[in-house]
């Protein structure tokens, strides 16, 4: 298949610049995989199209605040860097700005010299290693000095740091939150556990690479990024009891599908694992666990609206998206949602 066959048309001013007042208030289109047939709801009408027995999976992972606003010494010139991966020994492999400014041997300061760094390397690709020098825990540092990498697209800042993180992240890794989760509440959730619907946590740390557009015409010749994601005994053994009593897998965004689909067994029985998942589903992939998706809408010709198309069908994704922007409904990280069954 080509790239261009995800493609969709998307008036910039539905691109969600920021999370609206309640969570659960968000609109929710359904979508039945099997005839296209579509639906207009809020979230918060969820827990209607969910039954007992069946089972919720969500990811649990959360973001890292790993934009670093800083200056060069000496000199004091602004910089820019974005942690990416931890290599150890005070070591972050990161992408910088201004580039062309921050070579080996550069110095940096943060939050007025509560936190340093120094540039030790420049790797294929352009990102670098960066060796950073603090007191006390990194992470704790982090939380003062740092900034929710937002994606591209959003162009406001964001005001309350938590709406960028799901009410139940837990374990620190991600560089992008998995915005599926954002629309859930506390509330909710006890609505959905009331109903008879088991709740399991899986952890897959978000990468940057989720944002890196497919450039081949050809969208197997993409090279997929790899993220570290974890099942736990716990989701592993209830994802099986949910199957065995004849229940659905629902999986909450496309980061909890990919650590499913990625660990089960080809009968779709689940062990506890953790690891790194460089897993690409497109049309054509055969789904061994989930049998239903909540996910945001997706960039055009992206990895991730193939993945939903894989599970329903690309002509019924593209005719739900065009519905979708007839109906004005808020697109991407902080926009509205859709429900696939």
């Amino acid at each position: 298949m080509q790239t261009h066959d995800f493609y969709y048309d998307l008036p910039q001013e539905l691109i969600a610049q920021t999370p609206i007042e309640k969570r659960d208030a968000s609109r929710l289109m359904t979508l039945d995989r099997r005839t296209g047939a579509v639906g207009h709801h809020h979230f918060y009408d969820l827990p209607d199209f969910l039954n007992p027995g069946d089972c919720l999976i969500l990811n649990n992972s959360r973001v890292l605040p790993a934009r670093l606003l800083g200056s060069r010494l000496p000199g004091g010139g602004a910089c820019e860097v974005l942690l990416l991966t931890d290599r150890g020994d005070k070591v972050w492999e990161c992408l910088v700005r201004p580039g062309k400014k921050l070579r080996p041997g550069t110095r940096l300061t943060f939050g007025e010299g509560a936190l340093t760094a120094e540039i030790v390397d420049v790797l294929e690709g352009g990102n670098r290693l960066v060796r950073f020098d603090y007191e006390g825990i990194f992470l704790e540092t982090l939380e003062k000095l740092g900034k929710m990498p937002l994606p591209p697209y959003i162009k406001e800042e964001l005001q309350d740091q938590e709406r960028y993180q799901t009410v139940y992240s837990k374990v620190l890794g991600s560089a992008a939150a998995p915005t599926a989760g954002l629309h859930f509440t506390p509330e909710l959730l006890e609505t959905i556990a009331a109903k008879g619907v088991g709740i399991g946590y899986v952890t897959l740390h978000v990468g940057l690479g989720t944002f890196r557009p497919v450039k081949e015409d050809n969208i197997e010749d993409h090279p997929m990024h790899s993220e570290f994601c974890t099942i736990s005994q716990e989701t592993a053994d209830l994802i099986n009891r949910t199957r065995a009593g004849g229940g659905r897998c629902i999986c909450v965004g496309t980061t909890s599908c990919r650590t499913l689909e990625s660990w089960a067994a080809e009968d779709g029985h689940m062990e506890p694992r953790s690891g790194w998942t460089d897993i690409y589903i497109y049309p054509g992939y055969k789904f061994k666990v989930m049998d239903g998706l909540v996910t945001n809408f997706h960039l055009p010709e992206s990895t991730l609206i193939m993945l939903v198309s894989a599970f329903a069908g690309r002509e019924h994704v593209l005719a739900a998206y065009a519905e979708a922007v007839r109906e004005r409904y808020r697109f991407f990280s902080f926009g509205d949602a859709m429900f696939l069954s």
